[in-house]
């Protein structure tokens, strides 16, 4: 056996999300599908962490056993042709058998998109959080400063999470402007259910008006998701990294 690891590309519009679910299509399902026509076996492939239905990936990785003697050439040849128009290997090879996409992950880069303008985009529609109101980047700035470092961020979880601890280490949140686009960076150990979702979405409420920035802080201090805001969309966000 042979470990393999891989670097995808997603369009997630048309997926419920990452991991395999019943009468649901999924990213995984769709990879494993394709990996199963091509060595011969049923295999499970890894990713470094589930995202949600609609969410993108620049560069997920993942990882397989197979006991296939394919060249990790035609491998890549092989899923690239296979494969639907909307997921892309990008990089594929063999690798040292220890390594394992979810476990071997120190951290993961993630980036959110708004479309912050009067009109909507007719190409830009599945990349976006659309939202006309103009908001205020330096409050979304201020109210943003107390979520960097390690905290409890279950004020930031899904209710419908099954993680065992709700404790992460948030070492990057900047938001920056490109023209009429407001892009939020996050980068952290590890990310809980909608964590993203649900920190860009309130400080969209912080940059409305409709929460003080000094209010962030006990939001992320009640530990209590009903505290918090909106879950933003997710055709917004983007996972750029994974660093290992």
């Amino acid at each position: 056996m042979r470990t393999v690891k891989i670097v995808i590309e997603y369009e997630g519009s048309r997926y419920h999300g990452w991991q395999i679910q019943p009468n649901a299509i999924t990213i995984q399902e769709v990879m494993e599908s394709t990996l199963a026509k091509m060595v011969g076996e049923k295999v499970h492939i890894t990713s470094s962490g589930r995202t949600d239905a609609g969410v993108h990936a620049l560069a997920q990785v993942a990882s397989f056993q197979t006991s296939s003697s394919l060249k990790d050439e035609k491998l890549m040849r092989g899923f690239n042709a296979l494969l639907p128009d909307d997921i892309v290997i990008t990089d594929l090879k063999t690798v040292d058998s220890e390594f394992n996409a979810r476990f071997s992950a120190k951290s993961k880069l993630y980036k959110y998109v708004i479309l912050n303008r009067s009109f909507p985009s007719a190409l830009e529609r599945r990349f976006c959080w659309f939202i006309p109101k103009r908001l205020d980047l330096a409050k979304m700035r201020e109210g943003s400063l107390c979520l960097v470092g390690e905290h409890d961020f279950g004020a930031f979880c899904s209710s419908t999470s099954n993680a065992k601890s709700y404790v992460r280490k948030l070492t990057r949140l900047d938001i920056e402007t490109d023209d009429d686009r407001i892009i939020f960076w996050l980068a952290a150990n590890g990310f809980l259910k909608q964590m993203i979702r649900n920190i860009v979405g309130t400080l969209v409420q912080v940059g409305s008006g409709r929460i003080p920035p000094s209010t962030m802080k006990e939001i992320l201090e009640s530990k209590d998701r009903c505290q918090a805001g909106q879950t933003a969309h997710p055709e917004g966000l983007f996972l750029v990294a994974v660093e290992y």
